[in-house]
């Protein structure tokens, strides 16, 4: 695919149940698509369908049992199956974004520092990063007496949108996103609409999982139908 920013072929995730005698799990299995730049391709099927495990694999959370997956980084492709650490912490610093609902809260460090992070790890000034936290805390109605506050002491929904502004903090090529609008009111989930549009204007290429159907419209370009085969006999007697 000519402006492809993320490709990804034949992966496959399994997961071993030690506690049942060894059970093999194929979550993942002959996962193939690409997504442009200006498009987000969102996940398909049912709870369980290895939806959010997929979105773990890209990020390299998680290692697949097989297949490519290739990203554009620094003007090339580069093929994170396998990579060195240094260049999954590259790729994550610079390429590869990832909002999830929930944020790893960091005792003692002020909402403002934690939404900042990412931009100052890119080399923005101090008032550069600050500007733009304000602004996405403003507009994600995040009450201004709360942003010097450690995120600890938010409410679940606050954390949430806490995590939404840093997660659109910097401009991403490539951005995953786990279910950011769940449990948001409707006045913060379509700022989260609008943050996300605007990153795919931005030329920004999106994979996510939106289990709210008016969320999902709102900003889908394809899906990606992600319900399991059937798993035949033989299948089963492989993964033995």
């Amino acid at each position: 695919m000519m402006n492809a920013l993320i490709e990804v072929r034949d992966l496959s995730k399994t997961f071993t149940l030690h506690q049942q005698n060894g059970v093999v799990l194929n979550v993942l299995r002959g996962v193939a698509f690409s997504v442009q730049g200006g498009e987000c391709l969102v996940l398909h099927g049912q709870s369980g369908a290895g939806k959010s495990t997929l979105l773990r694999t890209l990020y390299g959370n998680y290692l697949p049992a097989g297949g490519s997956i290739r990203v554009q980084h620094a003007g090339e492709w580069l093929e994170l199956v396998g990579a060195e650490p240094r260049d999954i912490l590259q790729v994550r610093q610079q390429t590869l974004g990832y909002v999830s609902q929930f944020l790893r809260v960091i005792p003692r460090v002020a909402c403002l520092d934690v939404v900042m992070e990412p931009a100052l790890a890119r080399g923005w000034t101090k008032a550069d990063a600050q500007a733009r936290a304000e602004h996405l805390l403003a507009r994600l109605n995040i009450p201004r007496r709360l942003w010097q506050l450690a995120p600890g002491t938010f409410s679940g929904g606050e954390q949430q949108r806490v995590n939404i502004a840093r997660g659109f903090m910097v401009a991403w090529p490539v951005m995953l996103l786990d279910e950011p609008t769940a449990s948001l009111d409707d006045r913060n989930r379509q700022v989260v609409l609008e943050l996300i549009n605007e990153a795919k204007a931005g030329g920004a290429a999106l994979i996510g999982i939106f289990h709210d159907r008016a969320a999902r419209e709102a900003v889908a370009d394809r899906h990606l139908d992600m319900t399991p085969a059937v798993i035949t006999d033989e299948d089963y007697a492989d993964a033995r």
